[in-house]
């Protein structure tokens, strides 16, 4: 990888913290003991994944025996749906969810459409923002669970979670939040906000890929996703990945001593981007809410162009982006989350998402919005759409 490039693809993953690197390497070749085995060099090993469920319970207002360690994102969200809509089946088999979900969700969701269960996707806005009023006329006498998540991966439009965890409690219904990418970026507090169950992952706040975790509130019935062993009091099989379990831990922690300072210093980064790009290249249009997103998130669609272009031209300059979620890369349908907020496909096609992070700088600002007005301008002398509109238009 060039030494100069600009990564500007947070939303897909982010660089380890070196001091992250750091506490990880002596439970390589030191404190290596299994947490399950009973002599000292396992003891050792499970006080290091005791102290990293205290601390990322902490950061949630949760407790430690409420913190299951995962796989990663995927793994929570197909544990919460899999095993919570089994559980609770004599309840009934009806699931909500939104139509701008990641695909761990929504094809968790198709899967259990195969299996007998019924789920209702509620729309969102132009905006993003779920339908409260359509999801409260979806809940049911025999609805389950509410899945929504927290903040959208791709246009970055923060849901109002506090509400929907509100409305879930007083229907008597289960409310699970996909947190990937809002967790150790914003605030979060289960019980002020009555989430239930919670689904995040180490690799989106600077630390190690292959950890996540599952936050399960105390009284929540649901089944093992992975049969095995005794790991993680009976519910998560397999032995514990103690040196991702640490460096989660210790992510969380930076990410959350510094939250306020990070959000601010990324806003001024999305900020000039937002305004650079609106103000210059004509014919563009910033996707999800203006406020209510994330402070390292900037979607634009661009008419007269395909965004694969304009990511291998960036790529081309060293700027490091993505038209859309990192797990539907290679597909040519345009991006479902920018359907659903209303978008026709030729223009969702022209998508573009740049996720900064604090060390990015300004003047990478400047660069990545010089080139992007470069390439867009370029693209767009060669569209045979690009020449009939100008025609048209005078």
């Amino acid at each position: 990888m060039q030494k100069d490039f600009i990564y500007l693809d947070n939303a897909a993953t982010t660089k380890t913290a070196p001091q992250v690197v750091e506490a990880m390497l002596p439970y390589f070749t030191e404190s290596y003991g299994n947490p399950s085995s009973i002599y000292a060099a396992g003891a050792s090993a499970k006080e290091a994944v005791d102290r990293a469920r205290e601390l990322i319970a902490s950061t949630l207002g949760a407790k430690a025996n409420e913190i299951y360690f995962t796989g990663g994102g995927s793994e929570g969200d197909n544990w919460v749906l899999k095993a919570t809509v089994e559980a609770y089946a004599s309840k009934g088999k009806h699931i909500i969810t939104s139509a701008i979900e990641h695909h761990a969700i929504l094809h968790t969701c198709q899967y259990l459409e195969k299996k007998g269960y019924e789920v209702t996707y509620v729309g969102v806005d132009e905006k993003g923002i779920i339908k409260l009023d359509e999801l409260e006329k979806a809940i049911r006498p025999d609805t389950i669970l509410i899945s929504v998540m927290f903040a959208n991966n791709e246009i970055g439009t923060i849901q109002p979670i506090r509400e929907i965890g509100a409305m879930a409690k007083a229907h008597g219904v289960l409310f699970h939040t996909d947190a990937v990418q809002a967790y150790a970026h914003m605030p979060i507090d289960v019980n002020a906000m009555n989430i239930d169950m919670l689904s995040a992952s180490g690799h989106k706040f600077n630390g190690p890929k292959g950890i996540g975790f599952l936050y399960i509130r105390t009284g929540i019935k649901i089944r093992s996703l992975l049969h095995g062993g005794h790991q993680e009091r009976g519910r998560r099989a397999g032995t514990e990945n103690v040196t991702g379990i640490v460096g989660i831990a210790k992510a969380a922690e930076l990410a959350v001593e510094r939250l306020e300072e990070r959000e601010k210093k990324e806003k001024e980064l999305t900020d000039y981007l937002i305004n650079r790009i609106s103000q210059e290249v004509p014919h563009c249009r910033l996707n999800g809410d203006r406020e209510k997103r994330l402070s390292n998130n900037v979607n634009f669609s661009f008419q007269f162009i395909e965004g694969e272009s304009l990511l291998i031209m960036l790529d081309m300059k060293g700027i490091c982006a993505s038209s859309g979620s990192a797990c539907t890369s290679g597909s040519l349908d345009p991006s479902h989350v920018l359907l659903a907020i209303g978008l026709p496909h030729e223009i969702a096609h022209g998508s573009l998402r740049l996720t900064v992070s604090e060390e990015n700088t300004l003047e990478e600002m400047e660069r990545t919005v010089d080139a992007v007005k470069e390439i867009v301008a370029k693209l767009r002398s060669m569209s045979p759409l690009y020449e009939d509109f100008v025609r048209a238009n005078g």
